[in-house]
């Protein structure tokens, strides 16, 4: 009984065995069959790169500078009498702002009118004289001597007169500055003195300040470095300077909405920022932007003739920060590339070395990639057509067609 029991165990055992091994069997001819087994190359998609014209844009910070400014300073000493504008208001070049007592300079003009009319007088008589005295002189009536005298007095005179009369217009000079007016056309802020005040020449404070406001200007601070760079890169060739227009991004986030050129660069670095300041004009009717402001500048400096433009999903960045894309290489291979790619425009990298005219640059199916892998490559986001896997002979394919539909590419 118990012999029989132990040959029985051993055929079950077997019996087992074979129907793994047939089950196995199966499993391989139907992966096979199914098309899991040797699906063959991965399907990518690429595109063809050629060169075209970039530009060069930077992003800087600025500061906004009004157009003009005048710091409104007296030029003769006094007590402020009346005050002839409004605090933050529009005045026009000429426009007076401001009397300081003019007793005391109009004074000085009519003293010195006096000392004119004196003058004058005193050169009359003197001319007269040595008029008179010539003649006397030719026929030997006065001496040589005499008559020498009174050329030179009547010449002194007049001397008198001309000294004279540059005192009355210093004089009236100084009386025309006892009403203080604005130097330029622009807004004008607060007054730093009141009526009854005493100001002097020379003081520290002004009595206001005037700025014009529009057009504005904007001084945009870059690196030498980076400025550097733009030169030699000019001077190599294949950039080309660029005149496009400046945008400004205000402290909140938005677009300023109106846009400005670049008048000029410095001609010197400032040594304790290392960077050189370009200015850049705009129109401000609205007077959003006022003097003191940080913005945000973007433009172009240049034209890149010579970049590529790849799809930001190609690119890839290994952890030491280098750049690097896959392409179709010979054979239907996959080729990792170097690149270098330092800036973005819109949804592409500009890349400006490492690849050439014609290259084929995968930019779908990248996830898995290895170099040397064969691909089979088509064009990118090509339209794909689902079949359904031919019909099998015993009529059991129906239920099979889940696990078989292959995608064809167009």
């Amino acid at each position: 009984m118990t012999s029989r029991t132990g040959r029985g165990i051993l055929s079950a055992a077997i019996l087992a065995s074979a129907l793994t091994l047939t089950a196995c069997g199966s499993a391989e001819e139907a992966d096979k069959e199914g098309g899991r087994g040797a699906r063959g190359p991965a399907q990518v998609g690429f595109v063809t790169v050629q060169t075209t014209s970039v530009p060069v844009t930077v992003d800087l910070a600025g500061r906004v500078t009004a157009y003009q400014m005048s710091e409104v300073r007296p030029q003769v000493a006094g007590v402020i009498r009346r005050r002839f504008f409004t605090e933050g208001t529009i005045v026009r070049a000429g426009q007076t702002l401001y009397e300081i007592d003019p007793r005391v300079y109009r004074a000085a003009a009519n003293e010195a009118q006096a000392n004119l009319n004196s003058a004058r007088a005193n050169a009359e008589a003197t001319r007269i004289r040595a008029d008179r005295f010539r003649p006397l002189a030719e026929i030997e009536a006065v001496s040589a001597q005499d008559y020498t005298d009174a050329a030179a007095q009547a010449n002194q005179a007049a001397a008198a007169v001309e000294q004279s009369r540059a005192q009355l217009e210093t004089a009236r000079v100084n009386l025309s500055f006892t009403r203080v007016p604005a130097p330029i056309t622009g807004r004008i802020g607060r007054s730093l003195f009141t009526e009854g005040a005493l100001v002097t020449v020379g003081q520290a404070d002004p009595l206001t300040v005037i700025q014009r406001l529009d057009p504005i200007f904007v001084d945009i601070q870059q690196s030498s470095a980076d400025l550097l760079a733009l030169r030699r890169s000019l001077a190599t060739g294949g950039v080309v300077p660029a005149s496009a227009a400046v945008r400004l991004t205000l402290e909140d986030g938005s677009d300023y909405g109106q846009t400005g050129t670049v008048q000029f660069a410095e001609a010197m670095v400032d040594p304790a920022t290392g960077t050189v300041t370009l200015r850049a004009r705009f129109p401000n009717p609205q007077g959003i932007l006022l003097p003191g402001m940080f913005v945000r500048a973007g433009f172009a400096q240049a034209i890149d003739q010579r970049a590529i433009l790849v799809p930001q999903p190609a690119l890839q960045r290994q952890p030491t920060g280098e750049a690097s894309v896959f392409v179709v290489g010979p054979n239907n291979t996959a080729v990792r590339r170097q690149v270098v790619a330092d800036r973005t425009q819109g949804g592409n990298w500009v890349v400006t070395r490492g690849l050439n005219p014609g290259d084929r640059v995968i930019v779908q199916g990248t996830a898995n990639l290895r170099p040397g892998a064969q691909i089979r490559p088509v064009p990118a986001s090509a339209p794909q057509r689902i079949a359904p896997p031919p019909a099998e002979g015993n009529g059991e394919g129906g239920a099979g067609s889940g696990n078989g539909a292959a995608a064809k590419a167009n």
